[in-house]
């Protein structure tokens, strides 16, 4: 009788530690959005829809790339197996982790070298894009970006892994960084743009190492792979790492398409995007942050409470887009002139940035619930 008021109780806890998980972690990507919200202000009041801003959109896109595709599978693939290797082997785990930061490390060295030296091959040519070229040899400097979020995504799901959520309030930083880069008067930092940003990213690396170091979870990085815990990590990335690659290039092929059309069409672009980001990234962040450790505990025990889970969450996340979509629509243009339309960022800017918003729109009714699908299926696979 006992034990079977404990298999009662077991799924309310994990709906509730879903929940609380869900609550902080929207709390600290708010925080994050806000600093980001005012960094993009900054480079509105700025620059404006100008060359400037095609030129920082298009160099930063093509060096994060690869960092996106990574931070997006590291995650998924490092959460079940962590919780697995914590039960099942835990001396295993802490020479995973230093073989797995030593990997880091060299994979983000190599691919910042590969994306520098690529930057002026895969610059478009044409009058169209010859503002591009002019901003390269600054921007060529945004290619540390890649080293730089390799290994912040590791640390970040280390974080994760250890059911901590500041890693999200730590994201703030690099946004935060680049608002003060932009505040500062002209003449106290050349190319405000490029060394905020990579500025920002290398204060958001120390963020996280500093807790991983206290509280005995950054060693030192071994290029070494002893470890059994590979097989199951190379097994795990598998078709993740092509599925993601593609879904990702999405960004790069819609700027291609975008700097074709003319000054600020790109820029324009980024500033829809980032005014969907702020919509998408309070839940989507959440969703993933709060539903991936619980599904990658649950697991362990069987697939069975791991699909009722994610079938509940599924209808409740589903419910949550279509309230997203129906409040932003008629907001949107008031988002963007609130946001915006101010100094050199003009009233038709406004409307431009507007229509492209809403038929961005859709897609959050389709994101929400599917996340929680992927997270429940990545933690069965682990």
């Amino acid at each position: 009788m006992a034990r079977m008021r404990q298999h009662l109780r077991k799924p309310a806890s994990e709906h509730r530690q879903i929940a609380q998980g869900f609550l902080w972690v929207s709390l600290f990507v708010l925080v994050g959005k806000l600093a980001g919200a005012g960094k993009e202000m900054a480079i509105a009041w700025r620059y404006g829809t100008s060359t400037e801003v095609d030129a920082y959109v298009f160099v930063f896109n093509m060096v994060n790339w690869p960092v996106t595709v990574w931070m997006s599978i590291v995650a998924v693939v490092l959460l079940p197996l962590a919780a697995r290797l914590k039960k099942q082997a835990p001396a295993q785990l802490h020479l995973f982790r230093a073989e797995l930061l030593g990997f880091a490390v060299l994979v983000g060295a190599l691919l910042g070298l590969l994306v520098w030296a690529l930057l002026p091959i895969l610059t478009p040519k044409g009058h169209a894009s010859s503002a591009l070229l002019d901003a390269l040899p600054s921007a060529s400097w945004l290619a540390l970006l890649t080293p730089l979020g390799t290994v912040i995504g590791l640390l970040s799901a280390w974080l994760m892994a250890s059911g901590r959520h500041r890693n999200t309030l730590f994201e703030g930083i690099p946004a935060l960084t680049l608002l003060l880069a932009l505040l500062m008067p002209a003449s106290w930092l050349q190319a405000p743009l490029v060394w905020g940003t990579v500025i920002g990213f290398a204060l958001h690396l120390v963020a996280l190492a500093i807790p991983l170091w206290r509280s005995g979870q950054l060693p030192m990085p071994k290029l070494d792979w002893q470890s059994d815990a590979w097989p199951h990590f190379w097994t795990g990335m598998g078709i993740m790492v092509l599925g993601q690659a593609l879904t990702s290039c999405t960004t790069l092929v819609d700027q291609f398409f975008a700097i074709d059309l003319g000054p600020g069409a790109l820029s324009t672009l980024s500033y829809a995007n980032r005014i969907l980001a702020l919509v998408t990234g309070l839940g989507a962040t959440a969703i993933s942050r709060a539903t991936l450790p619980v599904f990658s505990e649950a697991a362990t025990q069987g697939s069975a409470s791991v699909n009722t889970l994610a079938l509940q969450w599924f209808k409740w996340m589903l419910g949550l887009a279509l309230l997203a979509l129906v409040v932003c629509w008629p907001l949107a243009p008031w988002m963007v002139r609130l946001l915006f339309e101010r100094g050199a960022f003009t009233a038709h800017d406004s409307q431009a940035v507007t229509e492209l918003l809403r038929l961005s729109l859709l897609q959050v009714l389709f994101f929400f619930p599917a996340l929680v699908l992927v997270n429940a299926l990545a933690a069965q696979r682990s």
